[in-house]
């Protein structure tokens, strides 16, 4: 196991570029292939690329907010005790892997955007607490939890194709969640990763001492201090500004607004998450001023996406487009029977995560052919949906979009962390594979 991963990660840190120089290849490949296979015209092409560059700002905005309002919860004092508790417990290097793994796991089902951010946080305190512990496969496999998100409660697809008025509605009808996330194999294969998983990764963990990296405590000194400055003069403004009064008051009303939102009978999405999330680390945090302090902190762990997300709506657009995506999913649903559809879905998916690696803009693209296929082939709408899902969730265990909040946090490079998340891709994969089978030919 250690020369397999030993492979994989001297492979990365000769040949993975950084997260953006990633994009801006994928933008090329992208233009190439669309010309090339599709024969679009460049002038077309580049039209695309460029009035779609800006399509998805708004959900740029709902993922920058998840994740720095996430930080702000998931280092808030109330977690940051539970967090430092849990951490007291662990005494072994192997230990702490699979307690990072739990954490960004079970957090990511709960919802991805604050699980990926405790788990990097919760890697960061056990690297700093248990001596010998590789830091890069810590983080690796704080991050490898995510991959549970597309199994769980926020998991974009079910929760979106769940909703009464939703883009495809016409198609496809309201599917609800116990068809999907709740499925009997859905659940059981939630249960099999959550137990093996963790398993896999603490068996990565370096035998040889002098292969192990560990964290470097001065790199973090900065955020110590990230408070200082809250309780300086006695004055008016600064009462105002660490009132513990206001922010309870503020976060009352807000929390009341969300139990109002769901007794009226609305539906989970990201804006209500972000609400949620918001408003709760505004309670927790106690004062305004402390809450900026600590915004401050979280907003540096998004700033490659607000850079990035442009760059894959811009792909997203020019596979639309040019019809890129129904030649690649085509490709794979020519294959393809009642049965196998969700099998084909998956590893249709898996592949064009990497042009759009997000499951709401993806399923934008990949869906209506996926159902329009589903429908031809007498095949399940909800497996076949659920098969997509998981196929982006598997993906993103080796897309370097969503690795950028783990390397802010922790100030680590790609190439360190990536080739450990190639090994957890492929244990992933078989499991995914062996659900959608089980779907498709069993249930």
């Amino acid at each position: 196991m250690e020369k397999l991963t030993n492979f994989f990660t001297n492979l990365m840190r000769k040949y993975l570029p950084d997260p953006f120089v990633f994009a801006i290849g994928l933008t090329l490949l992208t233009m190439i292939l669309s010309i090339v296979v599709e024969g679009q015209g460049f002038k077309e092409m580049t039209l695309n690329w460029g009035n779609g560059f800006w399509d998805l700002l708004a959900f740029t905005a709902q993922m920058a907010v998840i994740l720095a309002a996430g930080y702000v919860l998931a280092t808030s004092p109330l977690i940051d005790k539970l967090l430092n508790k849990i951490a007291s417990k662990v005494r072994t290097p192997k230990a702490a892997i699979i307690v990072a793994t739990l954490v960004g796991g079970i957090g990511c089902y709960l919802n991805w955007g604050f699980g990926l951010v405790i788990g990097s946080v919760m890697a960061k305190k056990l690297a700093m607490k248990v001596k010998g512990v590789h830091y890069p496969l810590i983080i690796a496999s704080a991050y490898s939890g995510f991959t549970l998100y597309g199994l769980g409660l926020s998991a974009s697809i079910p929760v979106l194709i769940s909703t009464p008025g939703h883009p495809m509605e016409k198609t496809m009808g309201v599917i609800p969640l116990s068809e999907t996330i709740f499925s009997p194999p859905v659940i059981m294969t939630s249960i099999v990763l959550i137990i093996t998983l963790p398993m896999l990764n603490a068996m990565l963990h370096p035998k040889r001492k002098e292969n192990i990296i560990e964290i470097n405590p001065s790199a973090f000194s900065e955020e110590t201090a990230a408070a200082t400055e809250l309780l300086e003069e006695n004055t008016l403004a600064n009462k105002l500004n660490n009132s513990r009064l206001l922010s309870f008051i503020i976060g009352i009303i807000g929390i009341i607004y969300v139990c109002i939102y769901f007794y009226d009978g609305h539906s989970l999405n990201l804006n209500i998450v972000n609400f949620i999330i918001l408003f709760l680390g505004i309670l927790l945090l106690g004062s305004p001023a402390k809450y900026i302090a600590s915004l401050n902190e979280g907003i540096k762990t998004i700033s490659g996406i607000i850079l990035q997300y442009p760059f894959y709506a811009g792909i997203m657009a020019i596979m639309t487009g040019s019809g890129l995506v129904n030649t690649i999913a085509k490709g794979f649903v020519h294959f393809s029977s009642a049965e196998s559809l969700p099998f084909w879905g998956l590893i249709s998916s898996f592949f064009i995560n990497y042009f759009a690696p997000s499951a709401g803009g993806h399923w934008v693209v990949q869906g209506p052919f996926m159902i329009d296929a589903a429908k031809e082939l007498h095949s399940s709408l909800s497996q076949t949906s659920m098969s997509v899902m998981l196929g982006s969730a598997w993906n993103d265990l080796v897309q370097p979009f969503w690795l950028l909040p783990a390397l802010a946090i922790s100030k680590l490079k790609l190439k360190d962390v990536m080739g450990y998340t190639v090994v957890m891709m492929f244990w992933v994969g078989i499991v995914y594979i062996a659900a959608v089978l089980v779907m498709g030919y069993l249930f």
